[in-house]
């Protein structure tokens, strides 16, 4: 059974070829029985060839709606000049009004609408009952003018209906890709969170352990002391570094069982001081200060100022060159907490800071930014006009909309 739907929902020209034969057969029987009677207006030859060609409006009626309303108008009129009384096959009228008011274009369905109306009242003056008298003429047009309003206001709401499901469906294709988009574009923000996290986490820790492992080499016949002392400083820092990565790369691991205490918390403003001392035992010099009340802040503010200061400092390290020297300035206003990091070496390249590295490196500089924006605040970065570098940035309490 669901077979013979579904064919015939593919095929609705011989659903509807089928259902004008149907309604021939009856017209044919009609005017047969009608022929001759006294009361009946019309000739059987033309009411056939009337009736065929209102059943072939039927048959294509979904096929070409707007040229079978005209068919179906030009065989309304030739019965009335022809005077060939209303008929079976007048059923198709109802059809085809139907249908352009479902399928059919919007100046086929208003041309409909009028049709039907006039219908009824064109044959109540064509053909009036002479019992009836003038007000039953009326009430005989106007009951003959209600199936063919009926049949458009049906086929209109399945227009209407239509018309609101393609609505629902074009939305919610809409949607869907707008949750793809987002998913997307949240995917790419991740992947740019665990980069940014992962430079500043390798880049800064790994710098450490190339000066302290030069260092050691340097010294490790001469001074063994001082070697040893560097590579507990290698090992504390490479623990250090595998305890982040531990807890940053976890954020990608899905439906598996962590241990208590396998991930470290998010570093903070406390941690800058062990952050800074760290840096001086790899050999720069750092002057750190805190000015204004310290007092515990959003950890997303908390989280910024940490990498910042820690980028910062990775790169004096790189591009300072030797002997070169830093300050750190924590600076709590009321509003927010102000940041100033400063070096006295050679500086960065041009390019490092404006274009994001000449050779493709800088995101050091590009991540800063990126977090400070994160939370609303302001980054300012560049050369000193005395020599060095310089970078001070801003972090509102507020979080950003």
């Amino acid at each position: 059974m669901q077979r013979l739907y579904d064919f015939l929902r593919r095929h609705p020209t011989w659903v509807d070829s089928f259902w004008a034969v149907v309604l021939f057969g009856l017209s044919c029987v009609s005017l047969t029985n009608l022929n001759g009677a006294p009361d009946h207006h019309g000739s059987l030859p033309v009411g056939l060839a009337v009736s065929a060609v209102l059943c072939l409006v039927v048959a294509l009626r979904r096929r070409m709606p707007e040229k079978m309303l005209i068919v179906a108008a030009g065989m309304g009129l030739a019965q009335l000049v022809l005077d060939e009384q209303s008929m079976i096959a007048d059923f198709a009228m109802l059809v085809i009004i139907y249908t352009v008011a479902a399928l059919g274009a919007r100046w086929a369905s208003r041309v409909g609408l009028i049709a039907g109306l006039s219908a009824g009242t064109l044959a109540a003056i064509r053909w009036p009952e002479h019992h009836s008298g003038a007000l039953g003429n009326i009430a005989i047009a106007a009951f003959q003018t209600v199936p063919f309003a009926l049949a458009w206001v049906l086929g209109d709401s399945l227009r209407t209906r239509r018309a609101y499901f393609a609505q629902l469906e074009e939305r919610a294709a809409r949607l869907e890709k707008e949750r793809e988009a987002q998913a997307k574009v949240a995917v790419a923000a991740e992947r740019a969170r665990i980069a940014r996290e992962l430079h500043d986490v390798v880049a800064h820790n790994v710098s450490v352990m190339v000066v302290q492992a030069d260092g050691a080499a340097y010294v490790l016949d001469s001074a063994p002391d001082q070697a040893k002392k560097a590579l507990e400083t290698i090992s504390t820092t490479g623990r250090q570094a595998l305890a982040e990565m531990r807890r940053l790369l976890g954020v990608l691991r899905t439906g598996e069982h962590k241990e208590e205490g396998e991930y470290v918390p998010q570093p903070d403003v406390e941690q800058i001081d062990e952050l800074v001392e760290q840096c001086r035992s790899a050999g720069l010099p750092v002057d750190f200060k805190v000015e204004g009340t310290p007092r515990p802040l959003p950890s997303g503010v908390e989280l910024t100022a940490y990498r910042i200061v820690q980028e910062a400092l990775t790169n004096t390290r790189k591009h300072g060159g030797p002997g070169a020297g830093a300050s750190v300035r924590l600076v709590y206003f009321d509003d927010g907490l102000g940041l100033l990091v400063e070096d006295d070496g050679k500086g960065a390249p041009h390019e490092l800071y404006e274009e994001g590295g000449l050779d493709g490196h800088g995101h050091g500089l590009i991540g800063m930014r990126e977090r400070v924006g994160m939370v609303g605040g302001t980054l300012d970065a560049g050369p000193r006009p005395g020599g060095g570098f310089r970078i001070s940035a801003l972090l509102p309490l507020k979080p950003a909309h």
